[in-house]
């Protein structure tokens, strides 16, 4: 058996030589911050087979680590066909390392020739005293009981604290989906216990907004499509008059407060493909409950522009009174409106401008003449399109990327390596973003919500998009969330940001940006590609906060 440490910037394919990977031997991390290596291996046998292998870990800290086993899953489109670059590990079809699940160190299967990996996180929770720690991995034959290798890694724990993280994160959280795939009624009580099951994982890994769905998401569905009735506001209608019970949104409230969620977004007001219709709404009408607005409707007709009229003013009403929750709340008119359909945007956000007043408005968009025509309030355009709104000084600029920027900027698909998923938390702490979205926590369905899919044999939903792109975590049997390579190592490009923040309180910005940009400019679509540029970046910001912090003493 052969095993060696690496960095958590690696990704091991099954047919991978071990020469090729960079072994690592120390680290570096602040006292409230989670830290990632992995233990690649592989065991030649005589026959065709498997074994059984014990792996211990010996250490001073070992109560605060994690061991995951890093598992390969079928990505049958990697990348689309034209639109890519040259910076993906494979555009071949085949298994990629992904998703992470728990790891019973006792009778671990190893089979025959495989490189495979183990996931190791470090997570003292500012409750470990400042020092070097040395951590001993072990893996013995189970059945002789017999040492096949044995490794070392020395992790130094440095006497600072990250500060509280600023950049607004949310990644768009759908509680139908969730619904579909565990076959649970509508905000029954096994559907709550699941979506904080959920929400619970984005919150440790830096998400702190999430997607509220007042009503079922106008996203990403056919106008011949549906998807199931998920939402947090009751609806009577009698006599044509509107009463409302947010009973259920409070309770959402109460379950954010307490997983420590600090932003709510509420969902979109209108359809996307361009705010020309109405999102699903369902009612209780004289005692029947049925859908009463939807894509059949209009988003300009009397009858939908009268109800958000009834609808806001209460509900703002109702946020202001669970502890002012209406200052924690961003809402969304229509999701990626394009040029063209500029002028209908304009006509639905011009329903409920009034109505929400000073309420902040985010939507992602990418066309400039949208804040030159005054009505986007805070734009999110796609991460290869910011620079012109970057140039014109928007303030308050948040970004995003998706499916399309699958050339040149930074993204999260499966093919792409953990170094490109983590550069984005330098490009936006370089150019001062404030917030960031993504579409896909957990989209389980096929393009345009036709119906459900398997994550774990479509990677890819239905090949909409690259491999990746819909969700980056896994429904796990139990209820829980089964965390992928990708969701932590975007938790890391956070957790970069507020280290960067730390160490500019302490030097100064331009002290940061030198270091950032020691071997070149930092831009959205041009960035060192290797792993080595942002770990030998985080060990200069490390030192450097330990320097001054021992100098200061």
């Amino acid at each position: 058996m052969r095993a060696k440490i690496i960095s958590s910037l690696e990704k091991c394919f099954l047919e991978d030589n071990m020469d090729t990977k960079q072994s690592v031997t120390s680290g570096s991390m602040l006292k409230n911050e989670n830290y990632q290596f992995q233990i690649c291996y592989t065991m030649k046998m005589l026959s065709d087979g498997s074994k059984f292998i014990d792996l211990k870990v010996n250490s001073p800290i070992s109560d605060y680590i994690t061991l995951y086993k890093i598992q390969h899953v079928a990505v049958k489109k990697p990348v689309y066909n034209i639109r890519n670059d040259n910076d993906y590990l494979s555009k071949r079809p085949g298994l990629f390392p992904d998703l992470l699940t728990p790891l019973y160190p006792n009778n671990m299967l190893v089979l025959s020739n495989n490189l495979e990996s183990v996931f190791v996180e470090i997570s003292p929770c500012g409750k470990v005293p400042a020092g070097v720690y040395p951590i001993e991995i072990v893996f013995t034959d189970h059945e002789k009981a017999e040492v096949c290798s044995e490794l070392k890694f020395d992790i130094e724990i440095i006497d600072a604290e990250l500060p509280e993280q600023s950049l607004i994160y949310t990644r768009w959280f759908y509680s139908d989906c969730l619904q579909a795939y565990y076959r649970t009624e509508s905000f029954d009580e096994r559907h709550w216990e699941i979506i904080e099951n959920f929400i619970r994982t984005a919150v440790k890994r830096g998400m702190n907004m999430v997607l509220t769905p007042l009503f079922t998401p106008a996203l990403d569905t056919a106008m011949d499509a549906e998807r199931p009735t998920t939402q947090l506001v009751d609806i009577y209608v009698n006599n044509g008059e509107y009463t409302f019970d947010f009973s259920k949104l409070g309770r959402w409230i109460d379950l954010c407060d307490r997983v420590g969620i600090k932003y709510l977004e509420i969902s979109h007001l209108f359809r996307n493909q361009g705010a020309r219709f109405a999102c699903k709404v369902a009612a209780y009408v004289d005692g029947e409950y049925r859908k009463i607005f939807g894509s059949h409707t209009r988003a300009d007709s009397d009858e939908y522009t009268g109800f958000l009229k009834s609808l806001i003013p209460k509900l703002l009403d109702y946020l202001k009174s669970k502890n002012n929750a209406d200052k924690r709340c961003y809402f969304h008119i229509s999701d990626e409106p394009h040029l063209d359909e500029l002028e209908t945007y304009k006509a639905a956000r011009k329903v409920v401008a009034d109505l929400l007043g000073g309420y902040p408005i985010i939507d992602a968009l990418s066309d400039y003449e949208f804040v030159e025509e005054g009505i986007a309030d805070i734009p999110i355009p796609q991460s290869d399109c910011m620079m012109q709104f970057i140039n014109n000084n928007v303030p308050g600029l948040w970004t995003y990327y998706c499916g399309w920027q699958a050339g040149d900027v930074s993204n999260c698909f499966i093919a792409m390596s953990s170094a490109r998923n983590r550069i984005i938390g330098t490009q936006l702490y370089k150019y001062n973003i404030k917030g960031f979205l993504h579409w896909g926590y957990n989209f389980y369905f096929s393009k345009c919500s036709y119906g459900l899919v398997n994550p774990y044999l479509l990677t890819a939903s239905d090949y909409f998009a690259p491999a990746g792109d819909s969700f980056i975590v896994y429904p796990a049997p139990d209820g829980t969330a089964y965390e992928s390579l990708r969701h932590i190592v975007f938790s890391d490009a956070l957790q970069d940001i507020r280290a960067f923040q730390l160490c500019e309180k302490l030097y100064g910005r331009d002290y940061v940006m030198n270091l950032i940009e020691k071997s070149g400019e930092i831009t959205f679509k041009k960035y060192p590609s290797e792993p080595s540029y942002l770990l030998n970046l985080r060990e200069q910001i490390n030192q450097a906060i330990k320097n001054k912090l021992t100098t200061a003493q």
